[in-house]
């Protein structure tokens, strides 16, 4: 490496580096070292060439000056072609050894970026829901991209580097002092010029980049919630473009700027310390060529030194600056154990019993349960804050028990908040309950596999998510082995049938971001469609007709009707009229059980539901049994 090359590695590697001022943990390094325990003898041949490279680029400055000093003393022409092949040689072996080092070093890199990203992957998979509705997206990427790949660094860069830059700095030192110890010593002298201006303007440049990063991640958040289908929809319709633009340029204006000014604090620097080479390159022959011309050194050993002077000062550089990449990979290793360290609160246990057989009814048994705190779930770092939120905590049910028999429908209506989206997902068992049971037939669902669960139970949201991918992929979800004939049924009883086949793509019809290009109710459909193929026994619909208009409505509740014939149903409905057929109603208020029985009953019964239907179908008086 260059003097020139030197400098910018340097103030990269200074400039760009996080979190330098830690002590590594013993801990850590044990995890990090059982990341590299699979390739420890890729990682020995690693390490082995990049060895055997640094004794090749000493080899050469040598074989160079003995050339000259052939030359200066006449010798055999034998002898010089000998040096010459055997520079040849050496060169050949070098670039060999070279592309070696570097298929080591991407097997191995790209290896532990597999096992890094496939193992946070996994683990957030397992993680709870509440977990989810806390952390920014975006930052769960930049673990799984950025900080894999800064933690990847440590083997495919860092440690071949501190390996191969201590060889080559001890064979440099001993071939220079052997040659001329004054020379080395002169040069040498001119280190901390090189060192100690990096260090000082790295600091200031690291500032400036990450002011970029934040003005670049700010941007991305706007240009990520803007481009989207809802964001776009709300800035039209609630008309701030002229101050969106505003802010942008803003931000885009300033990382220019900082831009500029990186650019030129970069060049002065690396111009700067190429002066120094060049001087150092001057001390070299001016010194040695002294030395030369009063026989105290040979001329060959003049060019020997001048080549190798940059054999001396790119080790020393980087040796300087490994604190700093290690600290920057551990501490990117660090922030990717912090997700895996996340402990997920719904577990499987090891030994699982299996799904009742048959039709299932449902059981909540004195349930009692709180939505899990910031610190159960979260990190401040995922949600871009200095102190997790410590809300949370407090009983949302409390001792709510009701069965529902194998086949019955039973519906759930309450106000807002009440708690009967909760009872749908601890009944989906995205949740656990803290105290009783829920039960399919008799056996507690913490009890079953979570593929037990997923053959036995399945839901309708009010949103209708679909993934940005085809038809087909977001029907397949559901049942990855139904056939064509099976999909075409499901959509038909989904009354989507003529629709799909109307499309130029068919099945293969992209859906768009969370299936925008579909209507709301076309999309509700579209999860009617995919619940049919997964075939459950078990069937909560949360809403599933809230959004819609009345015609949406009456093709949904259709589609509903044929779906729910023969299974357990848990309905949650804010329309009461859509419940009205339902085989039971439980009015949920305050976390609690206030009321059930038949639409006519409870009406009848003047209570709460009774309020709850005369305030939505807004009649003034009381309802009647016959409503």
């Amino acid at each position: 490496m260059s003097m020139e090359g030197a400098a910018w590695s340097s103030l990269y590697k200074i400039s760009t580096a996080k979190g330098t001022d830690k002590k590594i943990s013993r801990e850590t390094l044990k995890r990090i070292l059982g990341f590299a325990a699979p390739y420890r003898r890729q990682l020995i041949g690693f390490l082995a060439l990049s060895t055997l490279g640094a004794f090749l680029a000493v080899a050469t400055p040598v074989l160079a000056g003995e050339v000259v000093n052939a030359l200066v003393a006449q010798t055999s022409v034998e002898t010089v072609i000998w040096l010459a092949a055997l520079i040849a040689v050496v060169a050949i072996a070098d670039a060999g050894v070279s592309l070696a080092t570097r298929w080591f070093s991407s097997r191995i890199g790209e290896q532990v970026i597999l096992d890094l990203r496939t193992a946070v992957f996994d683990h957030v998979q397992r993680m709870p829901i509440a977990f989810f509705t806390r952390t920014r997206t975006g930052a769960l990427v930049s673990r799984l991209n950025n900080d894999v790949i800064g933690a990847q660094q440590a083997f495919s860069g860092t440690l071949s580097g501190v390996v191969s830059n201590v060889v080559a700095l001890v064979l440099t030192l001993i071939v220079m002092l052997n040659t001329s110890w004054q020379v080395t010593v002169l040069a040498m002298l001119l280190l901390p010029v090189f060192l100690v201006p990096a260090r000082r303007m790295g600091g200031r440049l690291a500032a400036l980049r990450r002011e970029a990063a934040n003005h670049n991640a700010s941007m991305g958040t706007q240009m990520t919630e803007r481009f989207s289908a809802p964001g776009a929809t709300l800035v039209k319709l609630f008309g701030r473009p002229e101050a969106e633009s505003t802010e942008f340029a803003v931000r885009a204006a300033r990382v220019r700027d900082i831009g500029v000014k990186t650019a030129m604090m970069q060049s002065i620097f690396v111009t700067a310390l190429t002066l120094v080479s060049a001087l150092a390159l001057a001390l070299v022959y001016g010194l040695g060529g002294y030395f030369a011309l009063t026989g105290t050194l040979n001329t060959g050993d003049v060019v020997t030194l001048a080549l190798l002077l940059t054999r001396l000062y790119a080790p020393l550089t980087s040796l300087a600056n490994a604190r700093v990449e290690i600290m920057s990979a551990v501490v990117s290793f660090e922030r990717v154990f912090e997700i895996l360290d996340l402990k997920p609160l719904i577990r499987e246990k090891e030994k699982t019993a299996p799904v009742p057989a048959g039709p299932l009814g449902v059981e909540f048994d004195n349930v009692r349960f709180a939505y899990p705190t910031a610190d159960k779930v979260s990190l401040a770092s995922l949600e871009d804050v200095a102190v997790l939120d410590s809300r949370g905590g407090e009983d949302v049910l409390h001792g709510v028990s009701f069965r529902v028999e194998p086949g019955q429908t039973v519906a759930l209506v309450g106000s807002s908040g009440a708690g009967k989206s909760t009872i749908a997902q601890l009944l989906s068992r995205l949740y656990d309950v803290d105290s009783g049971a829920v039960r399919f037939s008799g056996t507690d669902v913490r009890d079953l596999s979570f593929e037990g669960m997923r053959s036995a139970l399945g839901m309708v949201t009010q949103d209708g998510h679909l993934f940005h991918e085809t038809i087909r992929s977001n029907l397949l979800l559901a049942n990855p082995e139904a056939t064509e004939e099976e999909i075409w049924d499901a959509l038909r009883r989904a009354r989507l049938e003529d629709l799909i086949r109307s499309l130029p793509e068919g099945l293969e019809t992209m859906v768009g971001e969370r299936g925008y290009r579909l209507s709301g109710g076309e999309r509700q459909r579209m999860t009617i469609a995919r619940l049919l193929l997964a075939q459950p026994r078990v069937v909560i619909l949360d809403e599933a007709t809230a959004a819609l208009d009345s015609t949406s409505e009456a093709a949904v509740q259709a589609a509903l009707t044929e779906a729910l014939e023969g299974r357990t149903a848990v309905v949650i409905a804010h329309r009461l009229s859509t419940i009205r057929n339902a085989d039971r109603i439980l009015v949920v208020e305050d976390g609690r059980i206030v009321e059930q029985g038949t639409h006519a009953e409870l009406l009848a019964a003047r209570g709460r539901y009774a309020e709850l239907h005369n305030t939505q179908f807004a009649t003034g008086e009381p309802a009647s049994v016959a409503d």
